[in-house]
């Protein structure tokens, strides 16, 4: 068998060993990567600390898998599992602009003192702060129900992706304010994890999207 298509954004594309692609029917194939059928096109990317690849078939060799009811729910648990992923490394990286924008407000100098002595700026670190620790527990709870509680685990991965995605914006927001001018240069390089927190926020579904779905797994 032999098939023809593309598949965009397809993360780290140049390290695997074998594709599995799903179609629009709902069947699943596997390629190998090696298949001179397979061409990879490196995409260009707000984000730099990741790749991203379009990969392109052209009478690539492929062996179907078989098509069963459990094909398509295999399908929904890896965007599950990949919801969830982002949901934790987008936390990882707004901690990471929380303790970046800490450091920077008890050395930098304004007016004789540090910025940090301000309120303004006590008070954006204190919200990012705020906001972005539940969604720990958020996030370790939506791992729980994938391994543990597959009838709550798509409705978890749902609502873990959505909320942590606009708690990351707002942390990327306030971080790269507390920095001010500076925040926006390459020398601090906090626009890495800002640009990374805005592709995870789009990859698997937007907050609006994976919202909508989690409204139709209750029923509304």
């Amino acid at each position: 068998n032999k098939v023809n298509g593309k598949a965009l954004f397809v993360i780290d594309g140049e390290n695997a060993t074998h594709f599995i692609f799903s179609t629009k029917l709902g069947g699943m194939f596997i390629v190998d990567s090696s298949d001179p059928g397979i061409e990879l096109i490196k995409l260009t990317s707000i984000d730099k600390t990741r790749s991203y690849y379009e990969i392109i078939l052209q009478d690539a060799k492929i062996d179907l898998l078989e098509k069963t009811a459990s094909s398509h729910e295999a399908i929904n648990k890896t965007v599950d599992a990949g919801r969830i992923m982002l949901a934790a490394d987008t936390v990882g990286a707004s901690q990471v602009m929380i303790n970046k924008s800490v450091e920077y407000a008890k050395e930098r100098k304004q007016f004789g003192r540090v910025i940090g002595s301000f309120q303004a700026v006590k008070h954006m670190c204190a919200e990012m702060a705020a906001e972005l620790e539940p969604c720990y527990s958020i996030v370790w709870h939506a791992a729980h129900c994938f391994d543990s509680s597959p009838e709550e685990a798509r409705l978890m991965a749902c609502q873990s992706k959505s909320h942590v995605s606009e708690v990351g914006k707002m942390v990327s927001k306030k971080a790269t304010e507390v920095h001010g001018g500076m925040g926006f240069t390459d020398l601090l390089g906090l626009h890495y994890w800002f640009k990374r927190i805005g592709m995870n926020r789009q990859l698997l579904g937007s907050p609006e999207l994976v919202r909508d779905e989690a409204g139709k797994i209750q029923g509304f």
